[in-house]
């Protein structure tokens, strides 16, 4: 089978719908499949060429000037090429590759990663719409898609192609106890409630420390309300980190505060790593922890829910501990491998 995958760029940032496509791409090459990424580059590459992964430029650009020249690229190359799937992974790769349709005989799929944004509604244009979560596909499906159209492949980042095996990382040293959260710095991701959370149990809890790894558009806001903390010196910001599995590895309690997550990379990870972990029961993330089972679910949004559950486990450095052996219990849905298996299922189902 030749796959094509376009996405904006394969830079290494940490972006969840970039390594997402990377892994599969690399697995599926691994199948034994011909195998392209397109996009406008980055260190990826690396990697894919390692994978005999053929990448091929293409400027994305919404610019108007710049857009006739990259549809008449992309209408070469698949023209050339003739791919069997086209698989998209954002909304300019979906309207690209349906408005050429013409020129090729491959099946369009699309994957859906943010549905809470409104282009997200454009995905559907694809033959089949891959949702990363149950709750994504609900969304699509309340958006107008058909039900018919929508199927669901979770995310799983455990055997990632991208990463080494989590017992090879160095953990990070870190102040205990450690509560860490590896997320991009965006109001979305709830970091404000986790840094009021922390104002909350810092002035009984003089050891602990909060570090918060990742970097994003609304990091200085961020840091202004750290600062302005009573305990802004035991608030460390990290910054993104090519190797997070490292704090991962070291934390005591792990949170994602998130307001809206479809099916985070992240809390994969860290249940790989074994973390004792407290997350928002929104979107993806309940399935991804099992529905609770898998670490403590919390009302997003609130700061003092978040604070009740972290005073809690420092409390009980038992339960933590408890947490922490439940996080690594029935891993095998977390696996890329499965992703990559459920994915080819969709291909074929459209032949």
């Amino acid at each position: 089978m030749i796959v094509f995958h376009i996405l904006n760029d394969v830079r290494k940032l940490g972006n969840g719908i970039i390594n997402v496509a990377i892994d599969i791409a690399c697995l599926q090459s691994s199948f034994g499949h011909r195998v392209y990424v397109v996009s406008a580059g980055g260190k990826y590459e690396e990697l894919l060429n390692e994978y005999n992964i053929t990448h091929i430029s293409l400027n994305q650009d919404k610019n108007l000037s710049l857009f006739t020249k990259t549809i008449f690229e992309y209408r070469n190359l698949i023209s050339k090429i003739q791919p069997d799937i086209i698989h998209a992974h954002m909304m300019t790769g979906v309207v690209l590759s349906w408005l050429l349709r013409g020129f090729g005989r491959f099946k369009l799929i699309s994957t859906v990663h943010n549905e809470f944004q409104r282009s997200s509604i454009l995905m559907g244009l694809a033959d089949q719409v891959i949702a990363v979560s149950d709750a994504v596909a609900e969304s699509m499906i309340a958006k107008g898609i058909s039900p018919q159209k929508v199927c669901v492949v979770k995310n799983g980042t455990i055997g990632s192609p991208r990463t080494l095996p989590i017992n090879s990382y160095k953990p990070q040293n870190l102040c205990r106890p450690a509560i860490v959260t590896v997320c991009g710095m965006y109001k979305r991701k709830g970091i404000q409630d986790l840094i009021a959370a922390f104002d909350e149990i810092a002035s009984n809890h003089s050891a602990v420390n909060l570090y918060l790894v990742g970097d994003g558009p609304d990091r200085e806001e961020f840091e202004a309300q750290a600062q302005a903390s009573l305990a802004s010196d035991r608030i460390h910001f990290e910054g993104f980190q090519s190797e997070p599995q490292r704090y991962l590895l070291s934390t005591d309690i792990f949170v994602l505060a998130s307001h809206r997550d479809p099916c985070p990379l992240v809390i994969s990870e860290a249940r790989e790593a074994g973390c004792a972990i407290v997350a928002s029961n929104v979107d993806g993330i309940p399935e991804l922890l099992a529905n609770g089972e898998a670490g403590i679910l919390v009302s997003p949004g609130s700061y003092e829910a978040l604070a009740q559950a972290l005073i809690s486990l420092l409390k009980s450095p038992e339960t933590v501990s408890e947490l922490k052996k439940n996080s690594t219990k029935t891993l095998d849905c977390l696996t890329v491998n499965r992703v990559c298996e459920e994915t080819l299922a969709v291909y074929k189902n459209l032949f």
